[in-house]
């Protein structure tokens, strides 16, 4: 019988890695890159580095403060799910999969939010940033802001003038100018929303039977004392 890898290693594992993969990019194309660079890898791919101070894909939501301490809230949640997980034989391993993907890429660009404005400075084109500037970084600690490099313009049109709303505006598909991490995140949504949801639902249906069990087991002592 060939040993079963468990949950919390295959989880560890994943976010390692993936944290690692999507710091080193971000880490490159900082101190490589000046604001703004492009470069053209084929007619459909790009690397841009830019920066945001909103959610996965540059979104903006609500304050920077905000933003950063959702995302670490986020993350200590996810870890202890998994932490709640890790023993469970019961979930396919495409579920944990997904939520140590999920987990690796909210936790990359915490990492950026909470340090990256103290590391780095944040010069002029064509200058590129420094690790610790000696006049220091550019933003306070929990205040930093995201490094973004894929940018995949895989096609775009002008839509005919006679189309309501949309007539003459030029339209490019895939637009949005996102990092590793985001990447890692949002695949990892919808797989587990296409593929996995039966194994949510069934994950919050065992913790319920599970804290059902043991409420009775904590009353079963009390009645039979009173019997007695």
């Amino acid at each position: 019988m060939k040993h079963r890898i468990s949950n919390g290693v295959l989880a560890t594992t994943i976010i390692v890695v993936a944290v690692l993969i999507d710091q080193i990019l971000k880490l490159w194309v900082k101190t490589s890159f000046f604001y703004g660079e492009e470069v053209k890898i084929a007619e459909w791919f790009r690397l841009v580095f830019i920066e945001n101070n909103g959610m996965a894909f540059g979104m903006e939501f609500g304050s920077k403060f905000f933003l950063t301490w959702f995302r670490i809230i986020a993350v200590v949640l996810l870890i202890w799910y998994l932490v709640k997980i890790r023993h469970r034989t019961d979930l396919p391993r495409g579920y944990v999969v997904c939520i140590a993907f999920i987990t690796a890429g909210a936790l990359g660009n915490v990492i950026d939010c909470i340090f990256y404005g103290v590391v780095f400075d944040a010069p002029q084109a064509p200058l590129v940033a420094q690790f610790f500037p000696p006049g220091g970084g550019y933003e306070s600690l929990f205040n930093g802001r995201v490094v973004d490099m894929f940018y995949f313009p895989l096609c775009e049109w002008d839509w005919p003038q006679w189309m309501p709303w949309l007539g003459g505006q030029h339209f490019k598909f895939f637009e949005p100018i996102f990092n590793f991490a985001d990447a890692c995140l949002s695949v990892s949504v919808i797989t587990l929303i296409l593929f996995y949801s039966k194994s949510l639902l069934s994950s919050d249906k065992k913790k319920a039977e599970t804290a059902d069990v043991e409420s009775a087991d904590e009353s079963q002592p009390a009645e039979s004392s009173e019997n007695e």
